[in-house]
């Protein structure tokens, strides 16, 4: 991979930036945090290079200066909003994400179900808080009448003012959530009102990878933050309040710059004209753009993340999760810079392999599925399904075979050991089809590396499958995607089902 990204650089001007901007402002900043504090892997994809975990370093190395607090929405609570990502609901999600805290020594100060309405879900998750961590201060906050046009009443005691204060200690605090719409706005304006009304100096501001504003518009790492948000409809822009104020193009996206006029006249009313951001490009701390060392790799490995985006889509939309709507804007996004689906290299192979394995007949139930792994050094291992394995088992064997050098006709498991898992399916789980998905095979090759030297040092390859590209022609079975979840492969897939039964193990 072509480093695109300097990390160490953009944690260095990153952490100052922070600081900078919480000396300016006085006594205390609350800094919104958009994205994910772990695993940003839309970041690590697009700007090669980029710590998926560098926001959790930077906290790390402000930690005696900085309390937590996570928001999450009562009502995503009770609808159980997903992360998709790793597949966890937000309350559980939130709860991760208080645990890995914990592992990187970092405390959470307070927890605030925004928008609390007695929802029972949500009563069920604070209560589960305040067992489980007990240090932890939970807080509840209602949604304000009026909000977000009636100022008059936002900033008073009817509005904010109806909200517990959350009680901090540090000079910088850090509002976080599991996801988008959690209220980490309003729980800062909220907290800034009750610093006023005390007699504190505070201000806030937002901590934002995407859209870098010092990127052109149309540069395809922000192009393809418009992707990764295309079934939110958002879209970037040229901040026409920076432009106005300081005559500079700036890029921030669409809701960011419709929210700013209602932003601003919160902080005038609490803070008065003088101490206010002329615009939302203002209102962040963003360093992301002087760190990119190689903008043509950062483009490359953007316009692949704008295929992968439209494939997940297509796949989303096959199993109900996101709209034929969505689909046709990361589509038109895609083409917007020229590009196909065939221009991931591993889409082609796959398919390819798909068709030799109805063209040999060596499908399983009728269905034939192929797949395809891009290595590190650009080679292409294909693979396809039979009635012994999922076609992401066979490309999974084949790589790391090719990686230790291991000539394909030698075995990695036993035959023996696969159909003994096999019966196994069959016998004690009832299932219809005895070929070993990824999870299996990766159970199956473990054993088999206890008695087989080659397997053992196949399996010693398997670290280095980590970030690979990879492409499937149908959609993988639970059993496969949680062990390629485990490997750590950039998966897409055909929005095809891998059985007839559409949910098979």
């Amino acid at each position: 991979m072509k480093l695109g990204f300097d990390t160490d650089f953009y944690l260095k001007e990153q952490t100052e930036a922070i600081l900078n901007r919480a000396k300016k402002f006085g006594n205390k900043l609350y800094l919104e945090f958009g994205g994910k504090l772990l695993w940003d892997l839309h970041a690590s994809r697009v700007l090669p290079g980029f710590d998926p975990n560098v926001k959790m370093k930077l906290l790390q190395g402000m930690k005696d200066k900085v309390d937590i607090v996570i928001c999450i929405h009562a009502g995503d609570i009770e609808r159980r909003k997903m992360r998709a990502d790793f597949g966890l609901t937000y309350d559980a999600d939130t709860m991760k994400l208080i645990e890995d805290l914990q592992e990187w020594g970092l405390e959470t100060r307070a927890v605030v179900v925004t928008r609390f309405e007695q929802q029972p879900g949500a009563i069920q998750f604070i209560n589960k808080i305040e067992t489980m961590y007990g240090d932890i201060k939970i807080y509840t906050h209602k949604a304000i009448k009026g909000y977000p046009t009636d100022v008059d009443t936002i900033v008073s005691a009817e509005g904010y003012g109806s909200n517990p204060f959350i009680e901090t200690t540090q000079p910088i605090v850090i509002v976080t959530a599991p996801g988008p719409g959690s209220g980490k706005l309003a729980t800062c304006l909220s907290q800034l009102y009750w610093e006023h009304e005390q007699g504190n100096e505070a201000c806030y501001a937002k901590f934002e990878t995407f859209p870098i504003w010092n990127l052109p518009l149309k540069h395809p790492v922000n192009i393809a933050y418009e992707s990764a948000t295309a079934d939110l409809a958002d879209f970037n822009q040229i901040d026409p309040f920076h432009l106005d104020a300081y005559g500079m193009v700036a890029v921030n996206y669409n809701r960011d710059v419709e929210i700013f006029p209602v932003v601003k006249r919160i902080l005038v009313k609490i803070m008065g004209e003088e101490n206010v951001y002329k615009s939302p490009t203002d209102m962040g701390v963003n360093r992301a753009g002087f760190a990119i060392i190689d903008d043509e790799a950062c483009q490359a490995a953007a316009k692949q993340e704008l295929i992968r985006r439209f494939l997940r889509y297509r796949v989303e939309q096959a199993i109900g999760m996101t709209t034929k709507d969505t689909v046709e804007r990361a589509e038109l996004i895609m083409k917007e810079v020229n590009l196909s689906d065939t221009d991931r290299p591993v889409v082609t192979p796959a398919r390819e392999a798909a068709i030799k394995a109805k063209e040999c007949g060596k499908g399983h139930e009728g269905i034939f599925v192929g797949a395809a792994i891009e290595l590190q050094d650009g080679t292409i291992i294909t693979g396809k399904n039979s009635p012994l394995l999922h076609a992401a088992s066979s490309v999974m064997l084949n790589a790391i075979k090719c990686l230790a050098e291991i000539p394909d006709k030698l075995n990695l498991i036993s035959p023996s050991i696969i159909d003994s898992v096999g019966n196994m399916k069959r016998d004690l789980y009832g299932a219809t089809s005895s070929s070993l998905n990824l999870e299996e095979t990766l159970i199956a090759l473990s054993i088999s590396a206890m008695t087989n030297p080659t397997a053992a040092l196949a399996l010693e390859k398997i670290k280095e499958l980590k970030c690979c590209e990879m492409h499937i022609t149908h959609m993988p079975t639970q059993g496969d995607e949680a062990g390629l979840r485990r490997l750590g492969l950039n998966i897409t897939s055909d929005p095809n089902f891998s059985s007839k039964r559409h949910f098979a193990i």
